[in-house]
């Protein structure tokens, strides 16, 4: 059954194996076997239910938390050739009762529900009319009162298994299980612990960092202008905060979304989807935008809070890289956030035993944030990974940032609070550090302190960060409350004392995580084109990994593309010819000859051909005797980009073109604002400041001939 499996992999999911743990999983499930699958986010759990569903007799029922993730992973299935289904609060009852009917007639292999969809009789009578082969239980923590997003309908699943004859093969997933909740799922679902597989939790292509001390709000706004052509999402504790951080992303002119529970689910969804299908880069959004989210080409995560426990934490984090390729999750940790989740546990419902579970929680979490020892070990460590090794590449293993001594800073500020007689808040204690005017400090007679003033020469917001990094290094404690008072340590007497100095590292530099080259960038511009035709997510018709691979193997034939991973028989019927007519173009364009090997690896070497021969300046000829690029694309049997491609290379030959011809004059100064506004000569980043109808050729003239100025 495992090579019928394999086939199936191949053909609707474009993979020829299964990753660590699938195939483990997928043999016991089609034995028979009730099994548990504990397994990443990202490490590939769909498609432990998916293979074997298309091998069983009947139907397998999808039990998931959220809608939203309902129809992606249908919207996915059904591009993938699988018929797939799903019934849920957000469909009319006329679609509902076709979409039963199907059910009843055999035309679905899988369908996803809702727990809440349990609790209704007619539902179990309908299915016990029907093969039902597989429940798959997807986010399985959901059913532990001990998982950090415990679900009261989770637990009706139990008497709905009971409910169907004869008993269906259960799989239970999960991603973020420790023992104590890996304990509770076997016994709630009668599954033997002997069932459980674990993969692990690792996720070697996500690089883990913490950010203390630092201005968050100028972190995020340099990070995402570094990384604009890359999706992210920005995590804050509270509505508040996401409302305040996505109006000041938009005011700095990034094109953010925001998703929480206080806004309408009109709104929600509106956001949501502007993500999903890239038409903006960034969410704003609470821990409520999570679970619903398959987007795979999520190459950041932000924590701009610290979250309330390392579960919710590495899910979050786990949006990021779904894909395989190399992501980035960082923590930006300021002490007094600490106080936002105590605040948030306290007013929970939970009794009194659960809130202290809680709070060693969040205790784990800040521990985290302080580790100079390897992130990502520390957290396989958590879940219970014994001998997890490091994984030189977190923000920990790559640190090369060298000390800096500020002790002489730190006794001012720790001077200054002691003479204040540690009764205020951080932004108080930098105005009178800074020797600020406001009348306030005046009327306290802080004016006459000797410590007033004495950090004139900075300003506010480094002082800020400055009392931000030795509140989290342990040397001020921030009171509870809404408006926390610093006190000073044991850690600060010793400081003032001339006892101990005070080392910091210098700024965490924002850098791009990942750069494109420019067939990768064309590559994404046509699966967009195709998306949006097809009214689905990017993603869902190539993942970004594909496409990487697509543009280091430049396959030129389908059965070359159907060697690239996510790239099944239906998807090259789809599209194949399409991606090799732009992979194909790319090479004629930068004269590239690819020598094919038997293990499909390709070096790639320049043409040597004289002027004469040179394609480019074939076409070049052509334009000089009065032909448009349309007409010598049809002239040359070529596509239009590639004719314009071959006139950019001419001048870079040192070849003289008349570039206004290809800008007309309405949108001259617009590109020229463009170009300004978006301070890249990045294509993409221009165009998407233009109007529709501005194509990339147009900018990649304006661009030529200012560069042609300059000269």
């Amino acid at each position: 059954m495992l090579d019928e499996a394999k086939e199936i992999l191949q053909e609707y999911f474009g993979y020829n194996d299964f990753r660590s743990g699938q195939n483990t999983i997928i043999e016991q499930v089609l034995e028979g076997k009730d099994t548990v699958a504990i397994m990443p986010t990202g490490g590939g759990k769909s498609i432990c239910y998916q293979v074997p569903a298309m091998i069983l007799p009947g139907i397998t029922i999808v039990i998931s938390p959220l809608i939203s993730l309902m129809k992606d992973q249908v919207d996915a299935l059904s591009n993938a050739g699988i018929p797939a289904t799903f019934i849920n609060s957000s469909i009319s009852n006329s679609e509902m009762q076709e979409r039963l009917q199907g059910i009843m007639s055999n035309e679905y292999k899988l369908l996803y529900i809702a727990p809440e969809r349990l609790e209704a009789p007619s539902f179990t009578q309908m299915l016990n009319q029907i093969t039902v082969s597989m429940i798959a239980i997807d986010e399985a923590h959901c059913i532990s009162q001990w998982g950090h997003d415990f679900r009261p309908s989770y637990l009706l699943i139990k008497k709905f298994i009971e409910s169907i004859k004869p008993k269906p093969v259960i799989l239970a997933l999960t991603a973020t299980a420790t023992l104590q909740v890996k304990d509770d799922i076997c016994h709630l679902l009668d599954i033997s612990l002997k069932n459980v597989v674990l993969t692990g939790f690792g996720r070697e292509n996500l690089i883990f960092k913490v950010v203390k001390g630092q201005d968050r709000d100028l972190f995020i706004e340099e990070y995402i202008k570094k990384n604009s052509l890359q999706s992210g999402i920005v995590y804050a504790a509270t509505r508040k905060e996401v409302d305040r951080i996505y109006l000041l992303l938009k005011k700095k002119g990034i094109q953010a979304g925001k998703y929480h529970a206080g806004m309408s689910e009109k709104d929600r969804n509106e956001n949501q989807e502007q993500f999903l299908y890239d038409n903006i880069h960034v969410m704003v959004a609470t821990s409520a935008f999570g679970m619903g989210i398959n987007k795979s080409n999520v190459r950041y995560v932000l924590h701009y809070h610290i979250p309330r426990n390392m579960e919710a934490y590495y899910q979050e984090a786990g949006r990021a890289g779904r894909d395989g390729v190399d992501s980035e999750c960082i923590l930006m940790f300021a002490p007094g956030d600490v106080h936002i989740q105590k605040f948030l546990i306290d007013q929970s419902e939970m009794d009194d035993e659960r809130k202290e579970h809680e709070y060693g929680k969040l205790r784990k979490m800040v521990s985290y944030c302080h580790t100079e020892s390897c992130f990502q070990q520390y957290i396989l460590e958590y879940f219970g990974e014994e001998g997890a090794i490091v994984c030189q590449k977190c923000g920990n293993c790559t640190d090369e940032r060298t000390q800096v001594d500020v002790t002489k800073e730190a006794q001012m500020v720790l001077s200054c609070i002691k003479r204040m007689n540690e009764r205020f808040g951080k932004t108080f204690i930098t105005k009178v550090l800074t020797g600020s005017s406001d009348k306030k400090i005046r009327s306290f007679g802080f004016n006459k302190l000797s410590t007033y003033g004495i950090m004139k020469d900075r300003t506010q917001k480094e002082v800020n960060e400055l009392i931000d990094f030795l509140t989290a290094e342990g040397y001020l404690r921030p009171t509870d409350g809404q408006f926390p008072v610093l006190l000073l340590t044991n850690q600060a007497v010793e400081v003032l004392r001339g006892e101990s100095i005070v080392s910091r590292k210098e700024r965490i530099q924002v850098k791009q995580i990942i750069e494109d080259n420019q067939l990768f960038e064309q590559l994404r511009q046509l699966r967009k084109e195709i998306a949006d035709k097809e009214k689905v997510p990017p993603y869902i018709i190539f993942s970004d990994q594909t496409l990487r691979e697509m543009s280091a193997k430049l396959p030129s034939s389908k059965n070359e593309l159907l060697q690239i991973k996510g790239v099944g028989e239906r998807k090259l019927d789809q599209y194949g010819e399409l991606f090799i007519a732009v992979i194909t173009s790319y090479c004629e364009e930068n004269g590239i000859v690819v020598e094919k090997h038997d293990d499909f690896i390709m070096a790639r070497s320049e043409t040597t051909k004289d002027d004469k021969e040179k394609s480019h300046h074939i076409t070049f000829t052509f334009l000089q005797q009065g032909l448009t690029i349309d007409e010598i694309a049809v002239k040359r049997n070529m596509t239009v980009r590639t004719v314009e491609g071959h006139l950019i290379k001419c001048a870079e030959d040192g070849i003289s073109i008349d570039w206004n011809q290809f800008i007309p004059s309405q949108y001259d100064e617009l590109i020229k604002e463009a170009v300004n506004e978006a301070d890249s000569q990045r294509l993409t980043p221009i165009k998407q400041l233009l109007p529709e109808e501005v194509s990339f050729f147009m900018i990649r003239a304006f661009l030529q001939r200012e560069k042609e100025q300059k000269v």
